[in-house]
């Protein structure tokens, strides 16, 4: 998949579509207006933007979501692990525990996931 990343206002912008979603572009537009200070310009430049990486679309005037705020960071999650890993999860877990000791909890939740995952495609 293409690199899908997001600069600190496209994230600001995309945040008020993932919140709002589905809306018209006028409704964008003036929440754009109200929460960024832009002009309607700048809104619809970003939007298009935005869609052509494939993250939101338009359609007879309604701005529609295409990769939901959890598919967005999941694709981010790969991209990041894959850079900076080789694609190795548990090169990026040894990584961020040398760090970070995971509480009781979190142990829990990631035994949790693993065994569901093997329930699920095993």
């Amino acid at each position: 998949m293409a690199e899908i990343k997001l600069g600190i206002v496209e994230a600001r912008f995309s945040d008020i579509i993932w919140e709002n979603a589905p809306l018209t572009t006028k409704e964008l537009t003036i929440l754009c207006e109200k929460e960024l200070n832009w002009k309607r310009t700048t809104t619809y430049t970003v939007l298009k933007k935005l869609c052509d990486r494939g993250i939101f679309c338009t359609k007879d005037g309604v701005v529609s979501v295409v990769l939901s705020k959890d598919e967005f960071f999941a694709i981010q999650s790969e991209q990041f692990v894959q850079e900076n890993f080789h694609g190795s999860l548990p090169a990026f877990i040894a990584a961020f525990t040398t760090r970070k000791s995971p509480t009781p909890e979190e142990l829990t939740q990631i035994r949790t996931m693993i065994e569901s995952y093997e329930e699920e495609n095993l």
